[in-house]
């Protein structure tokens, strides 16, 4: 395994370095108070083609291979967890989809505009009956003609209010359960489709998540994403693909809080020496040393796996549990080492230690990592 990055990559990461560190910080705390991230940063995050790290060349993406993505997630998760929702959203389950399963004319229609921004992507899977239990979906799709009707309703679905294409699994045959979803690619435009409420989260401001309503809707037949009855599956793979990135951003965030502890303890000054100088404090940021470079480790090796064909439903799930589970341990080791200033709204650690905590639970729950995990080491035991 070769974790080296080529220059393209050392170049793209030292551009998003800067990028997050003289623009994105400076409106960090604007971001949390106005929940809204300004337009600038969203033009030049066009300008620097983030939104089409995942798309391929031909498409007007940067077509980066799943190493060189999971390097540029570190760096974007350095910086406000609501502006990188935003981007890993998009560039993940949000267009993973169409890159992977849709055929030529619907990346030639929808690829090039998502690449540039001008469109962005959502995945709508979730719904009041159906988060963890992901086959028990109450949102149909009747074929009439040369058309799907869809009906039904999601929730928590991120991106929702700035999206323009969606990936929608709806059930075609309700009998057949897992077996009966298909996918779908929703424009916001379809008659029929509206976006909901918008839910008020303790986390992630800026990155908006909202219900989708599907009333009658209609969806040409061209939109089938995949092959009818696939959804399902389609679902796991699209969620398994975007499992790598998503750990990056989690060490990202990560390593910002051990870099502002590393910061304040050896600045803060208790009984005459800085902090780190007690073998409490010591231990706790040792400590934290420890898992993030193991997650990066961890991160990377899953990601060559991917960019090899590998299959990683095992590793990818047992990433996405050790990568939250990670960086909320860390947020919270970082918080104790700052104390009573790691608790105001003022400083990013607080902000941190709640955005932290919903890692472990989009994009499938711990406790769902640990269902698919044993499933697997049963196959592989039997």
């Amino acid at each position: 395994m070769d974790f080296q990055f080529d220059q393209d990559i050392q170049f793209l990461k030292t551009n998003i370095r800067n990028f997050v560190e003289n623009e994105v910080e400076k409106v960090a705390m604007t971001i949390e108070r106005e929940d809204r991230i300004p337009e600038r940063i969203i033009e030049l995050s066009k300008e620097m083609g983030l939104f089409g790290l995942s798309i391929p060349e031909e498409y007007g993406g940067l077509g980066i291979g799943m190493v060189g993505k999971c390097a540029l997630y570190e760096e974007l998760g350095k910086t406000h967890n609501g502006f990188t929702t935003l981007i890993g959203a998009h560039t993940g389950i949000g267009s993973v989809g169409i890159v992977e399963l849709g055929n030529e004319e619907q990346k030639q229609k929808y690829l090039p505009d998502m690449a540039s921004g001008k469109k962005i992507g959502a995945f709508a899977l979730t719904e009041p009956s159906a988060g963890s239990n992901a086959s028990n979906l109450k949102t149909t799709a009747v074929k009439e003609g040369n058309k799907y009707i869809l009906n039904g309703t999601k929730h928590y679905i991120t991106n929702a209010t700035e999206a323009d294409v969606f990936t929608v699994m709806a059930a075609t045959d309700p009998s057949k359960g897992a077996k009966g979803i298909t996918s779908f690619i929703v424009e916001k435009d379809f008659q029929g489709f509206h976006v909901g409420a918008v839910e008020e989260k303790m986390g992630l401001k800026g990155s908006h998540s909202a219900e989708l309503i599907f009333d009658n809707c209609e969806v040409p037949e061209e939109n089938v994403l995949g092959e009818v009855g696939k959804g399902y599956v389609n679902a796991l793979k699209i969620l398994a693909n975007g499992r790598a990135g998503l750990a990056a951003r989690n060490l990202g965030s990560s390593q910002k809080l051990l870099d502002l502890s590393m910061d304040y303890v050896q600045e803060r000054i208790q009984f005459g020496v800085p902090i780190i100088e007690h073998q409490a404090v010591a231990h706790m940021v040792a400590e934290m040393g420890v898992e993030i470079e193991a997650l990066r480790s961890f991160t990377y090796r899953v990601a060559w796996m991917v960019d090899q064909g590998e299959k990683v439903i095992k590793e990818a799930a047992m990433l996405k549990l050790y990568g939250s589970e990670v960086y909320n341990r860390v947020a919270d080791k970082a918080l104790q080492v700052h104390g009573g200033i790691g608790y105001i709204s003022d400083y990013p650690i607080e902000r941190y230690f709640r955005d932290a905590r919903i890692t472990r639970i989009y994009e499938g729950t711990s406790e769902i990592q640990k269902n698919i995990i044993a499933s697997q080491l049963r196959k592989e035991y039997s």
